[in-house]
């Protein structure tokens, strides 16, 4: 269930600065978002998954520290990253 190489190096490229910038908290949001979405999908197949379950559950409390930190810092690119990942407020 982990993101490819390449999936993750089109994610990084698209919300990063450039290709090595997988530190911020946009390309941090994306990656997460895309593992939150692979998860879903996991446990829409296997409900009784108590473990990804779990997992979900950290990723997510993980997405919302980083989106409050952006909210917190950067009013515009926490704007412009919820639209483009189509996250709700």
């Amino acid at each position: 269930m982990a993101l490819s190489k390449e999936r993750k190096a089109e994610i990084v490229k698209k919300y990063g600065k450039n290709e090595k910038d997988t530190g911020s908290a946009q390309v941090q949001i994306a990656l997460l978002t895309e593992q939150i979405t692979a998860l879903t999908a996991h446990l829409k197949a296997n409900h009784k998954d108590a473990n990804s379950k779990r997992s979900l559950m950290i990723l997510v409390g993980q997405r919302r520290s980083l989106l409050d930190y952006l909210l917190r810092t950067d009013r515009d690119a926490y704007a412009k990253l919820i639209a483009d990942l189509g996250l709700r407020t």
